[in-house]
């Protein structure tokens, strides 16, 4: 007999093109999936997939009983949630998508804030920069940082996310301080290379200004820059969700705080369409009730407030 996990295997083979990616998007080994749908098929008494040695395609069966797996999926999905909401919970799996420095400083409570409600709530998060494709891998939400790219995906604004000039004490006793953006081309600039553009842009009342840092130093992690930033190695322009501690400490100092750098936001992003899964709901709530008056954000204003007295 059919049974449901031989449904979602098969979506999955078909989405992913691949029977190992399947596997790990399902967290089993190749081979179960592989019994799967060949039972599937014995069951049907028709194939599914063309094997080749390029990767996995469906047939045109495969494509029709795929799009009927999916709307079986869907609403076994809906009843269960609607049977969990008679029980005040959320039942199922949360497949979510985090950035990486965000995630790891910041995602941990809220996590645990989930699945201390939730306990019949399974969560699966990938801790990445990569803009996974939602749809296509199988993600019920994700969290991003910055301009969102026009798509079809639903977004909703949590927290704005604004960067600052820092460095090390020890940098700036023996390199100056910079007292305008200008200044900074005569400094060795830690260079963030995760986010197009390569220019630092400023803004002072009306006026924008625009420099191209320079620097022997580059990385397309967050954490990796302020590491070196901590070392003394130059001037970096990153978020405060991954300084504020820092700044708080004295370990590092902000730099050009009368001139604005550009406010991005925090957002989480799902597939479009009107109906929005329970446990995407409980995960935006979760995310409001952490961040919407944002604690790292403090740094910042301590750091306006001296540089007006001064």
């Amino acid at each position: 007999m059919t049974e449901i996990e031989d449904l979602r295997s098969l979506v999955e083979v078909v989405e992913s093109g691949s029977f190992n990616r399947a596997a790990t998007r399902l967290g089993v080994s190749k081979s179960i999936v592989s019994r799967r749908i060949a039972r599937l098929e014995a069951d049907l008494g028709i194939r599914l997939l063309r094997r080749t040695t390029r990767g996995v395609s469906p047939t045109e069966a495969g494509l029709e009983f795929k799009a009927r797996s999916e709307r079986i999926l869907a609403e076994l999905e809906e009843a269960r949630e609607a049977i969990a909401q008679q029980e005040n919970g959320v039942a199922g799996r949360l497949r979510l998508s985090v950035p990486l420095s965000f995630g790891v400083h910041h995602m941990g409570p809220v996590v645990a804030d989930l699945a201390r409600q939730h306990p019949r709530l399974e969560m699966d998060i990938s801790y990445s920069d990569r803009i996974v494709d939602l749809i296509g891998e199988g993600f019920d939400a994700a969290v991003r940082i910055g301009r969102l790219r026009d798509s079809s995906l639903v977004a909703r604004r949590i927290a704005p996310i604004r960067t600052i000039l820092v460095a090390s004490p020890d940098y700036l006793d023996r390199r100056g301080r910079p007292k305008t953006p200008g200044d900074l081309v005569a400094h060795d600039c830690l260079i963030y290379t995760g986010r197009a553009g390569a220019d630092w842009h400023f803004r002072a009342g009306s006026r924008r200004i625009s420099v191209r840092p320079g620097g022997r130093m580059r990385a397309d992690s967050g954490d990796a820059i302020v590491q070196w930033a901590l070392e003394g190695l130059g001037i970096a322009e990153v978020p405060t969700f991954i300084v504020a501690h820092h700044i708080d400490s004295g370990r590092l100092v902000p730099l050009l705080t009368d001139y604005a750098l550009p406010e991005h936001g925090l957002y989480v992003v799902r597939p479009p369409g009107a109906y929005v899964p329970r446990k995407v709901r409980v995960l935006i709530d979760t995310l409001l009730a952490h961040f919407s008056e944002p604690s790292w954000d403090s740094c910042m204003m301590k750091s306006l407030s001296v540089s007006r007295k001064g």
